[in-house]
């Protein structure tokens, strides 16, 4: 069997493990730990320079594959890997738990608990706010906690893996567009780009074919508004739930944090329809949850069509890697 249909099949397992045992506790999280050091590394190395960013970048990068590599090339590895470093499972509790409050009516809470999902100021949303931004970070981070860890992880295993999680990680801690970060998470935030680039679009292909519309539809709202959107693969992904959900989402809002401040920042209208309602919010973590199952199903066909090819002595490229 050739090592990339063992990394599928150990892919596969590791999101099975997500979906069964969910992620571990913050307190002994890996992912939680490297946050820890490159905090320290980051008050070490920071000046407002793009170099000194690009030195952090690397070494947060070479911690990555370095963890990936203890566990050795074996798909023990791969698979626990990809179960520490997707979170779809958690993504989806979360969105369901706001989703709940704002059907309830209950908003107040729904803004005190929408920034662990999303990184956003919320203290102006209506309903129908709250429910577009969860839906937009389901969007979005069905990309970065799932898709793209997998698609890393069969690419090169758990190194690959293992690095995705500490480029997006680091993005998160460093790659904002405000005074601090400009230059100093600038490669940050362009080396989680690239890694998200095809991901984001696998993702759009998979909610186009997952969908009753026509496909066609989807992938035309796609190419006509992902372009608007300043990050070139979040704008794929939510133009995709957008056109799948028939709503409208995006528009301006409001985004920071304590230490940073609030930002107003004006972002494109993805999608055509109504503004979304509460209830759009179960329905976008459907069509999440679907596309896990579908990521699920293709890796186990593609080590079974590897098996079936072996056993058939069919020679091909692909078997013969």
């Amino acid at each position: 069997m050739s090592r990339m249909s063992r990394r599928c099949l150990a892919v596969a397992a590791g999101l099975l493990l997500d979906r069964v045992l969910g992620e571990l506790p913050a307190a002994v999280h890996p992912v939680a730990g490297f946050g820890r050091v490159m905090e320290r590394v980051e008050r070490v190395l920071w000046a407002d320079r793009r170099v000194n960013g690009l030195v952090y970048a690397a070494a947060g990068v070479a911690a990555g594959v370095v963890t990936g590599l203890k566990g050795g090339s074996t798909a023990t590895a791969t698979a626990t890997v990809t179960w520490v470093v997707v979170a779809g499972r958690q993504l989806r509790r979360i969105a369901n738990r706001i989703g709940k409050m704002v059907q309830a009516g209950d908003l107040e809470q729904a803004r005190t608990e929408l920034p662990s999902l999303v990184g956003r100021n919320p203290s102006s949303l209506d309903a129908s706010g709250i429910a577009a931004a969860v839906i937009e970070s389901v969007a979005e981070n069905s990309v970065d906690a799932v898709i793209a860890p997998v698609f890393w992880a069969a690419v090169a295993g758990a190194p690959g893996a293992a690095a995705y999680r500490a480029i997006n990680t680091m993005d998160a801690m460093v790659g904002h567009r405000n005074e601090r970060y400009r230059n100093f998470g600038w490669a940050a935030a362009r080396l989680d780009d690239a890694a998200n680039y095809v991901p984001a679009r696998i993702f759009a292909s998979l909610v186009a074919v997952s969908q009753k519309l026509p496909a066609k539809d989807i992938l035309t709202t796609v190419r006509r508004d992902a372009a608007t959107h300043p990050s070139p693969n979040a704008g794929v992904a939510e133009a995709a739930m957008a056109a799948a959900l028939q709503r409208q989402l995006g528009g301006p809002l409001h985004y920071g944090n304590v230490r940073d401040g609030s930002v107003r920042e004006e972002r494109p209208l993805l999608g055509d329809g109504p503004r979304p309602h509460p209830k759009d919010v179960r329905t976008a973590i459907g069509i999440a949850n679907r596309i896990e199952w579908i990521a699920v199903a293709l890796l186990f066909l593609i080590w079974a069509v590897h098996r079936i090819c072996r056993h058939l002595g069919y020679p091909s490229a692909y078997v013969a890697t």
